[in-house]
């Protein structure tokens, strides 16, 4: 897997990424909750990078899962946790579960991978509840 700066642009939209593909559907709905939410511009980033990073992501992803179909299954606690420790100011934190959050939702169907990435989030970040997201 590749790694990123520390608080950089990309690690914090990887993290959104990965919520965004883990259940295997991207749909229409969630990719517009983020674009109202103007992530690339809330993160700092060029306009289609947030694409890039989706992409570069998953190819990172399809070489981990050696043949076996699934990207997911690539990714154990010590990869997410590497993911999560290259996002370590709170207020980027809250922006990525946020953001996370919102695509997550927006199909109205909230995955259990989607729910297991986000929850890792919470715990690594020590997050423990919505209201932290929002003085953050």
């Amino acid at each position: 897997m590749r790694s990123y700066s520390l608080n950089s642009p990309e690690a914090a939209s990887r993290i959104v990424a990965l919520v965004l593909i883990s259940d295997g559907h991207v749909c229409r709905t969630e990719v517009d909750a983020l674009q109202q939410l103007q992530l690339e511009h809330e993160f700092g980033m060029a306009s289609g990078s947030f694409a890039k990073v989706v992409h570069t992501l998953c190819e990172d992803l399809l070489m981990g899962a050696y043949g076996g179909g699934l990207m997911m299954c690539s990714v154990d606690e010590a990869i997410l946790a590497s993911f999560l420790a290259e996002v370590d100011e709170p207020g980027l934190q809250a922006k990525v579960l946020r953001m996370a959050t919102a695509a997550a939702e927006a199909d109205k169907h909230l995955a259990d991978a989607e729910a297991l990435v986000m929850a890792a989030a919470r715990k690594h970040w020590r997050i423990s509840d919505v209201a932290q997201l929002a003085r953050a």
